[in-house]
């Protein structure tokens, strides 16, 4: 249902694909995707993005003149709509806070997130609005917890430095790096709320933190934005 394929050092693009029909999340790889599509039978039905920063849209143009799929902006994405491949649902949820075009995409149990949540850490808040950014970490979070996440990037092993910094004596931060495989990265969304700061708000040991430091952790949103400050 999914392949994932690494280009430019750290970034990550996919594609999903049901019976014969194929699509391309962030399709950077080009030519590994093209290789895939032949040696599988796979029609390219249609090229999207999880936001349109340059690093993320750069297959796009060659993908289209290759095999004449259609490219899907952020404007033909409508947020909780679902876009079809072979009957399967690829459901699309507006995500905005990294980006104000932030998007993932849900397929099965398989969440394609962009740079909007990364395995053990959240993306930077460029449009400045963390009050969208913290829903969209919310609704994320609602997913049930065995639902995969599919990053825009691996930064596996800085954010767990940093996820160590914040809390020490968390042991699973090294469990989740035992089983951290470069050649296919992702984390299910229980390993994010045992070892990812950024979903662990509600933690004693985040609250903690929080008050040695002096930040504001009254409310949920609060400890979020709290967690955000903190360099």
């Amino acid at each position: 249902m999914i392949r994932q394929f690494r280009y430019s050092s750290d970034n990550l693009g996919y594609l999903i694909f049901s019976g014969n029909s194929a699509a391309a999340i962030d399709g950077g790889a080009v030519e590994s995707i093209i290789d895939f599509i032949d040696s599988h039978v796979l029609k390219l039905s249609w090229i999207s993005n999880t936001h349109e920063h340059p690093d993320h849209t750069a297959g796009n143009r060659l993908l289209m003149r290759k095999t004449g799929a259609a490219l899907l902006r952020f404007s033909d994405l409508q947020d909780r709509r679902s876009l079809t491949l072979d009957g399967m649902a690829v459901t699309v949820y507006r995500t905005p806070g990294h980006t104000l075009d932030s998007v993932c995409f849900h397929a099965g149990c398989n969440l394609i997130t962009g740079d909007t949540l990364f395995n053990g850490t959240v993306g930077n808040c460029f449009t400045g609005d963390l009050d969208a950014f913290y829903r969209s970490i919310r609704l994320l979070a609602s997913f049930p917890p065995e639902t995969r996440i599919y990053a825009g990037h691996d930064y596996v092993r800085s954010s767990m430095e940093f996820a160590r910094r914040l809390e020490p004596q968390n042991r699973a931060i090294d469990e989740f790096l035992k089983k951290y495989d470069p050649a296919h990265v992702f984390s299910t969304l229980e390993d994010e709320f045992r070892m990812n700061p950024y979903l662990r708000f509600n933690g004693p040991g985040i609250i903690r933190l929080l008050e040695s430091k002096g930040l504001p952790r009254g409310t949920e949103e609060e400890r979020w934005k709290s967690l955000m400050s903190i360099d």
